[in-house]
C-alpha cells in the first residue's frame, strides 16, 4: 500500500483497553475500537448474523476496510462516512453473501482494490478481486496487517492480524455466543480445527468476530473451542458409527447438517 506523505511522521497509537471496549456493543452506531479501528455494523441482523454483520476500518489516515457487507447502499455509505482518510484497500475474510458483496459498490465508489483468497472448488466465485497470499502484510504508516488462511467455514476464509495491536479480525473463523457453521463440501471440519490450533500459536491480545462484539482471552476461548468441537466429533462419530451405516467422513458431515438445522430451529423459536 503507497504511503502517504502527510501519514509518515504519525505517532504509533496507544494501545487500546480491550477489556472496556468488548463491553460496549451498540450496533447502529460507529464504534471506535481503540485509535486506530472503527466499527461499522449492517443492519442484517437475523439468525444467521447475530447483530449484523461487522464491518471494520483500520487506519486514520490510509484507511482499509474488512469486509464491507452485503450489497446495502446504505451500509456502504456508513462505512465511507466513518473513514477517516481515503479507503484505500479492501479486504475479504471470505465470499459469503453477509460478508462480502458490499465490496462491488464500495470498490466503485472508492477506486479501492478488493483483496479476496482464491476460492476452492465448491466455494462461491464473486466477487472476484486481487488474490491474497496466506502470510501477506498490508503495511501503511500507522499499521501492518497480517493475512492468515484459516479454512474450514469456507475454503477462502482469512483472518487478518493487526499486529500493533494483537488483535485479531476472524470474520466467521469464532463468533460470539455460537457455534461457528461447518457446511460440506466447502466447509471442512479438520482444516477448521487446524486452523484455530493455528491462531493459538499467535500472541493475541483480543478477538474481533464479524459478528458481534470483541471477544477478551484468547487464548483461552480457542483452546475451549478445539475442545469442545473434537469432543463433540468424538462422541457422534461413536455413536454413528454402532449405527453401522457410512464413512466416517459422511457420518460426521450428516451430524453437522443435522445438528446446524437443530439450533436454527431452536433461534426461531426463540425470537
Amino acid at each position: 500500500m503507497d504511503r502517504q506523505d502527510d501519514a509518515t511522521t504519525t505517532e504509533p497509537a496507544p494501545p487500546s483497553d480491550w477489556p472496556a471496549l468488548a463491553k460496549a456493543f451498540r450496533a447502529r452506531e460507529v464504534q471506535d475500537l481503540g485509535p486506530l479501528v472503527r466499527r461499522v455494523t449492517a443492519r442484517n441482523a437475523g439468525m444467521m448474523t447475530g447483530p449484523g454483520t461487522n464491518s471494520y476500518l483500520i487506519g486514520r489516515h490510509d484507511v482499509v476496510v474488512i469486509d464491507p457487507g452485503p450489497a446495502d447502499a446504505d451500509h456502504v455509505q456508513r462505512i465511507e462516512a466513518a473513514a477517516r482518510g481515503p479507503i484505500r484497500q479492501i479486504l475479504l475474510t471470505h465470499r459469503h453473501p453477509d460478508h462480502a458483496p458490499g465490496a462491488a459498490l464500495l470498490a466503485e465508489r472508492t477506486g479501492a482494490p478488493v483483496r479476496v483468497f482464491p476460492s476452492g472448488p465448491h466455494g462461491l466465485r464473486h466477487p472476484v478481486g486481487t488474490p491474497l497470499a496466506d502470510g501477506e502484510r498490508i503495511e501503511t504508516a500507522e499499521f501492518r496487517l497480517q493475512a492468515i488462511h484459516t479454512p474450514g467455514h469456507a475454503a477462502d476464509h482469512v483472518c487478518f492480524l493487526l499486529e500493533n495491536e494483537g488483535l485479531l479480525f476472524a470474520g466467521d473463523q469464532v463468533m460470539e455466543g455460537a457455534t461457528v457453521v461447518i457446511a460440506p463440501p466447502d466447509g471442512h471440519m479438520g482444516q477448521y480445527l487446524a486452523a484455530l490450533e493455528r491462531l493459538q500459536t499467535l500472541d493475541l491480545v483480543a478477538i474481533a468476530p464479524a459478528h458481534g462484539r470483541v471477544l477478551c482471552e484468547p487464548q483461552r476461548l480457542l483452546a475451549a473451542i478445539v475442545t469442545h468441537r473434537r469432543q463433540r466429533e468424538a462422541k457422534v462419530l461413536a455413536a454413528l458409527q454402532r449405527a453401522g451405516h457410512g464413512t466416517p467422513e459422511t457420518l460426521v458431515a450428516e451430524a453437522e447438517e443435522v445438528a446446524w438445522r437443530r439450533r436454527m430451529l431452536a433461534r426461531a423459536l426463540d425470537t
